[in-house]
């Protein structure tokens, strides 16, 4: 379970600006600073407010050029921005803080850079900063020293998925603020986060009795304290405790009880892991149908935000075995690529973590983890690597075969635009045909003479620039009652003069108009393919469709994008 969207607040804001203030001095000077810094922290949400402040802050310490506050200026205004100009500034804020003994900076600037590092997967250098800001803190500033504590226990747990060993740091943090007032605002927020994290982590360990003994103490201490963030919290965390318990009547309840709460705050992580965890419940009550829709809700969100974590992740292998014994090979396809994205991207992560880790804490353990999976490995890799081969193969030749049919399809839609003989002069080139005597010639003259042969082909080619082809009941009998012909002639010419069938000419010169109108247009946004039938005589957007693609060998849905893109551009 995440959450992460309350802890950016509770971390980077609240928590480290009430241990700023906890020492403040109460001079005319320092009462201005403090001024700006509450009026920045009461107007949370309203940025162009706080951005003012932040200026003014930073402009006065300027101005009476006190390092400490230019530092403090620059750590306030980094919370306005993210990425590479919010590290700039805490750069700036650490430069100014250094060597002023001040007991909250630079380990606040170390610690809000962590933070945006991680969010950046920059795992490693996050850590580097972490460890900076705890030896600072520990120095001097204990609560703030087990709040980068629990920060460390935070990127273990969710992000390396080391819950043993962050479950050490929780319960050092929970050992601490339980001699402390932990229902007073200065450490109820920060005591709810460590039963939180402590619930967590016994769930993750599949110590059921645990979590829900800090899931119900957290949920009766955020009562007292009204903390309503946290009481959704707890109870969508009861609730997913009750799913891995099985008691699935009572997981629904729970979780759709704070599902509406967790949208409602924008709570990505959260509304993920409900999700998740629905899917999981109806799953166990053998509720397909439900179980599916749920994990889909899981990977939606994971296309939008790319980002997932590995508790989430089983919903996958439920998804591609369901349509595997359904026999739904695309989606089963669909399902297995994802899975095997996410599973890289999170190998990758944990790789680069794992040296980190490895260097400043538990080195033992980690050599006996390491050990453990060659073991694993070994024992598997002889079965595995044909498998390994064959799909890697599979999906490579996959991407190369979608190459080749997008290539395929734009060297179709660039021959419509540049044939080598026009649309317009295909219409003629008939004409002159019978000037070109060869051996189909002579086998028509057998049963026509040239002067019907070309006195057909010139009414046709009247028929054709009058565009009576569209006329959507146009019939062989039709047209050759307008030529004042018969059936069997006007079969016989547009046979073996044409190269095809009556069908196929009046649906070729269909699409061709078709073709020419679209180029000719400057705007395609009108145009659909129900449209496009109808106007050229089709009785049906299939219909059309079809011939579109026997003639041209794409779709026209795909000649209308292209050349709205050419347009584009």
């Amino acid at each position: 379970m995440t959450n992460q969207q309350f802890l950016k607040i509770v971390f980077l804001v609240l928590f480290p600006f009430f241990l700023w203030s906890q020492t403040s001095k109460t001079s005319n000077k320092c009462a201005v600073y403090e001024d700006l810094k509450n009026a920045f922290i009461k107007n949370q949400g309203n940025d162009e407010k706080q951005l003012y402040y932040a200026n003014e802050y930073l402009k006065r310490a300027r101005a009476s050029n006190s390092r400490i506050n230019i530092s403090r200026g620059y750590y306030m205004l980094a919370h306005m921005y993210e990425g590479a100009k919010a590290m700039q500034l805490l750069d700036n804020s650490i430069a100014y803080a250094k060597n002023t003994n001040d007991t909250k900076f630079p380990a606040l600037s170390y610690s809000k850079k962590g933070y945006e590092l991680k969010k950046q997967f920059r795992f490693a250098e996050a850590l580097d900063n972490f460890f900076i800001a705890e030896r600072i803190a520990k120095k001097n500033n204990l609560d703030f020293y087990f709040n980068i504590k629990h920060s460390i226990g935070m990127l273990r747990s969710e992000e390396l998925g080391q819950v043993e060993e962050a479950l050490v740091l929780y319960r050092e943090c929970f050992n601490y603020y339980k001699g402390k007032d932990v229902r007073s605002p200065n450490y109820a927020i920060e005591y709810h986060n460590v039963l939180f994290a402590l619930a967590d982590a016994h769930k993750s360990l599949n110590n059921l009795d645990s979590t829900s003994f800090y899931n119900k103490l957290g949920y009766k201490e955020s009562k007292v304290t009204n903390d309503q963030y946290y009481i959704s919290y707890f109870i969508l965390n009861e609730g997913a405790n009750q799913v891995l318990k099985k008691n699935y009547k009572a997981a629904l309840d729970s979780i759709n009880k704070v599902l509406p709460k967790i949208v409602s705050d924008k709570n990505y992580g959260n509304i993920l892991a409900s999700y998740f965890y629905l899917g999981k419940c109806y799953a166990g009550m053998d509720n397909e149908e439900k179980a599916i829709k749920n994990f889909i809700k899981v990977d939606s969100m994971y296309r939008v935000r790319k980002k997932i974590t590995p508790e989430f992740v089983g919903g996958y292998s439920y998804l591609i075995e369901y349509y595997k014994q359904t026999g739904d090979k695309q989606n089963q396809l669909r399902y297995l690529t994802t899975y095997m994205e996410i599973d890289s991207v999170l190998q990758k992560n944990y790789k680069h973590l794992s040296k980190v880790l490895r260097d400043e804490y538990d080195t033992p353990h980690l050599i006996a983890e390491k050990e453990s999976l060659i073991q694993s490995l070994e024992k598997k890799q002889s079965a595995s690597y044909i498998w390994i081969v064959l799909l890697v193969a599979g999906v490579v030749g996959l991407i190369g075969y979608q190459f080749y049919l997008k290539k395929q399809h734009q060297n179709r839609f660039e021959a419509i635009l540049n044939p080598a003989i026009s649309i317009e002069e295909n219409r003629t080139v008939l004409e002159t045909q019978l000037t070109k005597p060869d051996a189909k010639e002579s086998q028509v003259q057998q049963s026509l003479s040239d002067e019907i042969v070309l006195e057909l082909l010139e009414k046709l080619t009247v028929f054709e620039n009058d565009k009576g082809f569209i006329e959507n009941t146009i019939s062989i009998q039709k047209l050759a009652l307008q030529l004042n012909t018969n059936t069997k002639y006007l079969s016989k010419v547009i046979n073996e003069q044409k190269g095809k069938t009556f069908v196929q000419y009046i649906n070729e010169l269909r699409v061709n108009e078709a073709v020419l109108q679209l180029q000719a247009q400057p705007v395609l946004q009108n145009y659909t393919i129900a449209s496009l039938a109808s106007e050229f005589g089709f009785n049906s957007a299939e219909a059309f469709s079809a011939a579109f693609y026997k003639k041209y060998k794409i779709k026209p849905s795909f000649f209308i994008k292209e050349l709205s893109k050419t347009r584009a551009s």
